[in-house]
């Protein structure tokens, strides 16, 4: 009786409540491997962006020291300082070198005796030039007195016209003698002259070619003798000659204003102008040679030293000449990025900013006043491609 009392109904399954329970969980499940579908996708889209993205073509620029008058400048060249009045003194006669009066740097006049080389033998054929010609000089004397004792005795008809004839042509002989003893003085004088070796014109001594006991002929024959005793140069002369390509040249004219720094002091510049261009070209070089005047300079400035040259716009005054050069980039490689001032250089091949701090513009350049060296490469020609990351490569 107990057994059919019992309540059955606690067995009995309830289907709605396990309808209400299986519908949810699987929904979340859907969700969830949606959501892990979306991630992926969006992953490997960015992934994919990142691989395949496109590499930019960028040029790079130099950060570098410019004075205020690179800004001016149309063209740039490089040369040589050379002295438009040089020469290698040589003697005009041959014999050893018996006196040298002049080192390097020793500055001399014109006309100024500079060597003198053996004249021995010379003296003597002079000696000998002029006791001839005082020998022919008496002959003379002798030659017109018997000349005019013939003559008295002819107008007297105590000789005969042949007598007077051979005493005429004989005086005249004697001063045709005179004459060529005079011409041989004349050249033992010279032949003594060519023993002094003097200077064309004033300058100063850059080389010493040879020394005493040398022997010295107009053109050296043997590696025993020399031509060129000294080489000098007239230091009021001194000019750039530049080579500007042929495709600039039109930008250069006569008396065009132009800076001159030397290799050896880049920290001095010195104002040039334009003073003759060369009516011929370099045809292995493709090049016109120019030629570069001072205004004014200084004993700094020796011949061969290595020159640049500013072909300018204008001509620079006194005060952008002492004006000391600033650290610039060009204003290309310049760009404003959430309000602040970058540049970007390459690191791994991808571009990264570099916050900078600026000073005066000059011309086509920028000072950079902060965050840069001389030397580091920036990206030139920046526009709105370049940013954090991009992939660039170098042209």
């Amino acid at each position: 009786m107990e057994t059919k009392n019992l309540d059955l109904s606690a067995l009995r399954i309830h289907r709605s409540q396990g309808n209400q329970d299986g519908p949810p969980k699987k929904t979340g499940m859907y969700i969830g491997l949606i959501l892990t579908a979306l991630i992926l996708v969006l992953g490997a889209i960015v992934l994919s962006q990142k691989i395949f993205a496109p590499t930019i073509d960028v040029r790079l620029a130099t950060v570098a020291w410019i004075s205020p008058s690179q800004s001016n400048a149309v063209l740039t060249a490089s040369g040589y300082v050379v002295a438009q009045r040089k020469a290698a003194i040589a003697s005009k006669a041959t014999g050893r070198l018996v006196f040298l009066g002049v080192v390097e740097g020793d500055r001399v006049k014109k006309d100024q005796i500079i060597a003198r080389i053996e004249d021995s033998d010379v003296r003597a054929s002079l000696e000998q030039a002029r006791a001839n010609l005082q020998l022919n000089q008496a002959d003379l004397t002798d030659a017109m007195r018997s000349l005019a004792r013939e003559k008295a005795l002819l107008e007297k008809g105590l000789t005969t016209q042949a007598e007077y004839d051979a005493a005429e042509a004989r005086q005249q002989r004697v001063a045709a003698s005179i004459e060529a003893a005079k011409a041989l003085v004349t050249s033992a004088e010279v032949s003594l002259e060519n023993t002094l070796i003097r200077a064309p014109f004033d300058g100063t001594v850059l080389t010493k070619d040879a020394d005493i006991g040398e022997m010295v002929v107009p053109m050296a024959a043997s590696a025993g003798s020399k031509s060129a005793v000294v080489t000098i140069a007239d230091m009021t002369s001194l000019q750039v000659e530049a080579d500007v390509s042929e495709s600039n040249i039109e930008h250069v004219l006569t008396n065009q204003p132009c800076e001159i720094t030397l290799d050896a002091y880049p920290e001095i510049r010195y104002q040039g102008y334009v003073a003759k261009i060369v009516p011929t070209a370099d045809r292995a070089k493709a090049t016109v040679m120019v030629k570069v005047g001072f205004r004014l300079y200084d004993s700094r400035v020796l011949p061969e030293m290595g020159a640049k040259v500013l072909f300018l716009q204008k001509a620079s005054d006194a005060a952008t000449l002492t004006e000391k050069p600033r650290l610039t980039i060009p204003l290309t490689s310049l760009a404003e990025r959430d309000g602040k001032k970058v540049v970007y250089t390459i690191v791994d091949n991808k571009a990264v900013s570099i916050p900078v701090s600026t000073g005066r513009a000059m011309g086509t350049y920028i000072e950079i006043t902060e965050g840069l060296s001389p030397g580091e490469k920036v990206i030139d020609k920046l526009d709105a491609s370049i940013f954090d990351g991009v992939k660039v490569k170098v042209q």
